[in-house]
């Protein structure tokens, strides 16, 4: 990809889709398809890959932007991509179809008609999650917009998305064919906790889970119920946090995922294929006795949810969990799971009884060799596919094909022998301007012939020494980081900077510029 803050990443097969620019790995190579027109939609100055999902050939994109123009730059709906080929050839679905029509002031739920609070704007209404369901329904949980659907029709998909009515704060059940007053406004009013939404799954029986900053809610099939005056409707039950060992552990759902389970030949429920476990993703909203932590849901044959924690951490911004991925298969007893948390890469090799930490990701081709992606990394994505687990970060995308002991870094990196301008250079410094705020480092790359030490010495425009940096090299493309900071410890200050890299009787040198 263009972009190294790989926050969204699912596998089709044993190929990889991920954001912030869609892109697509495969076996023979990688492409990057936001230049594609279905991915700009109007307004969008730089648009980012918000969710992902597929299934079969069909994949959905939700797309979104940063609104500079408006106050407090907030996130923004910037529309829709989907293919029906496997990512062949992409259309748009243009937000106006998403948003509510101007004058709505009501949401049907079977024999209610609720007084609803139109939403007519894109912005704090991002795709933050996009689930397809086995009918081809598409599912959307999108914030300030609370949770839509996209009917698939025997004509294709329907005009518009349709609001989905959630069970508000005052109750944990809801039925349509009972009569309700309530507002339905998923960001205000006294009951908005329970129809903000923030993540979406069908899974393969056809059950819809829907995360709110109130709890995770189920919806099966059989809740889809006619009422006697010929409305219709969908029931849900709420499940939040209770302060019971057998609930989440924080009702800020903000991630859904199915664990495969047992042989998908065989109808699901069988002894062959039991209903696959979903795992849920809370995060402390207010409660004090909430935390940070992943949660097993299990359905039964009576059709009960019972839940499991199986990861509870801090309360803090550290200890925020992202993602979760599953290998193997809990049947034959290789049941692997790995937590993608701001700390680094949890993994449990027997089901979650169990977690180990990787913080340091030791390289492949040096296992003795952390690969340089900075002081603070934040893992934000993880996936598996066929022969590797695979981890998104803020510093780029990485591979391990030994179960998480070594690692491959993929980052979008300048080549070493250009300076953007079509120039030969032998070093290159970025990103150049660097901002130590918004950076975090700048990375000096350059690349040897063989193994060895290396030493890079910082100067200002004056050509004093401000910091020396050690490292070593196992030889081919290197970087060393820094954090623009002197050997003093202190912040430096605006300005053109220059670094000489000493390495195997090779100098390359070149320039910096720091620019908060």
């Amino acid at each position: 990809g263009s972009r190294n803050g790989i926050s969204n990443l699912i596998n089709r097969g044993d190929s990889l889709l991920f954001g912030p620019d869609l892109t697509v790995r495969t076996p023979e190579g990688t492409i990057t398809l936001t230049e594609d027109a279905a991915f700009r939609p109007a307004g969008a100055a730089d648009p980012i890959v918000f969710s992902l999902d597929a299934r079969g050939d069909t994949i959905w994109v939700g797309i979104g932007f940063v609104d500079e123009s408006a106050a407090g730059e907030p996130q923004t709906l910037g529309g829709f991509a989907f293919s029906t080929d496997g990512g062949t050839s992409w259309r748009a679905f243009d937000r106006g179809d998403y948003l509510d029509p101007a004058g709505r002031d009501t949401v049907r739920f079977g024999v209610s008609a609720l007084e609803a609070l139109p939403v007519i704007v894109p912005q704090q209404s991002p795709p933050f999650d996009i689930a397809l369901a086995p009918n081809g329904d598409v599912w959307v949980a999108g914030w300030a917009s609370g949770l839509r659907r996209l009917a698939n029709t025997s004509d294709g998909y329907a005009r518009r998305f349709e609001p989905v009515v959630l069970p508000p704060d005052t109750t944990r059940f809801l039925n349509p064919c009972v009569p309700y007053d309530f507002f339905y406004a998923p960001i205000q009013g006294e009951q908005q906790n329970g129809f903000v939404a923030f993540s979406v799954l069908v899974d393969e029986a056809g059950d819809v889970w829907a995360g709110s900053a109130a709890g995770v809610n189920r919806s099966s099939d059989a809740d889809v119920l006619t009422c006697s005056d010929g409305s219709s409707g969908r029931a849900w039950t709420r499940y939040p946090f209770d302060g019971t060992a057998r609930a989440l552990t924080g009702d800020f759902v903000i991630s859904i995922e199915e664990q495969p389970v047992g042989d998908a030949f065989f109808p699901v429920g069988s002894a062959e294929n039991p209903r696959n476990p979903v795992w849920v993703i809370g995060w402390p909203v207010e409660d004090s006795a909430m935390r940070n932590g992943l949660t097993k849901a299990t359905v039964g044959d009576d059709g009960f949810v019972t839940f499991e924690p199986k990861l509870a951490l801090g309360t803090g911004l550290d200890t925020r969990i992202y993602d979760v991925a599953f290998r193997g298969d809990p049947m034959q007893g290789t049941d692997v799971i790995y937590a993608a948390v701001r700390n680094g890469l949890h993994i449990s090799d027997d089901g979650g009884d169990t977690w180990r930490v990787v913080r340091g990701f030791p390289s492949a081709s040096d296992p003795n060799r952390i690969i340089p992606l900075g002081p603070e990394v934040t893992v934000f994505a993880v996936t598996t596919t066929s022969d590797a687990v695979w981890v998104g970060t803020g510093q780029g995308l990485l591979r391990s094909t030994d179960g998480g002991a070594t690692w491959t870094a993929f980052r979008a990196n300048p080549p070493v022998d250009t300076d953007g301008d079509g120039e030969s250079v032998d070093v290159y410094a970025y990103p150049n301007p660097f901002s130590p705020l918004a950076d975090n480092v700048v990375r000096i790359r350059y690349d040897l012939a063989g193994p060895a030490d290396v030493t890079i010495r910082i100067f200002d425009f004056g050509m004093n020494l401000v910091r020396e940096l050690t490292d070593s090299s196992p030889g081919g493309p290197t970087e060393t980081l820094w954090d623009g900071v002197a050997d003093n410890g202190t912040r430096l200050a605006n300005g053109v900077y220059f670094y000489v890299v000493d390495a195997g009787g090779e100098s390359f040198d070149g320039k910096i510029l720091i620019l908060e």
